[in-house]
């Protein structure tokens, strides 16, 4: 497994509000599904990428056909597709100007990385948001912190 300081993911996850979700999946039991409404649960704005189920909804949001369509700003594409589909949605998501790749569990590609990281992009590979957060974050939503510092300006 890489070795992400806790600073890096902490900071990382506390930045992010919209995360692309390619491979998202209308079926329930998936984890791309669990995910989805995990992320949702924990103040993200998580938009599905799925090209055999573009412009249906999802858990209320849209879902598109590729990250081009997708109209509002990325911040970090949270990949659920296959090894085989890791450089070419790393592209994609380079492209549509994310900030950040995050390759689940079990996926790896450090060319694509490279390429993201070249681009600017942080790349977090082989780990799980699910387990990050509560580790990082305990219950607290990640973005509590900056929601009240915010408030103290207005």
């Amino acid at each position: 497994m890489a070795d992400y300081s806790d600073a890096l993911l902490r900071s990382l996850l506390s930045r992010v509000k919209v995360i692309a979700m390619p491979g998202a999946s209308l079926k329930p039991e998936r984890p791309s599904n669990r995910m989805m409404r995990f992320l949702q649960s924990r103040g993200y704005r998580v938009i599905p990428v799925n090209p055999g189920q573009a412009g249906k909804t999802l858990l209320g949001e849209r879902i598109y056909a590729r990250l081009a369509d997708i109209p509002d700003k990325i911040d970090m594409v949270d990949v659920f597709r296959n090894q085989a589909a890791l450089a070419i949605t790393t592209d994609e998501g380079i492209a549509a100007g994310a900030k950040a790749i995050w390759m689940q569990l079990g996926l790896i590609d450090q060319a694509a990385a490279a390429r993201a990281e070249a681009a600017g992009l942080t790349v977090i590979m082989n780990r799980c948001p699910a387990i990050e957060i509560p580790r990082l974050f305990g219950s607290a939503d990640p973005h509590a912190q900056r929601r009240a510092s915010a408030m103290k300006f207005r």
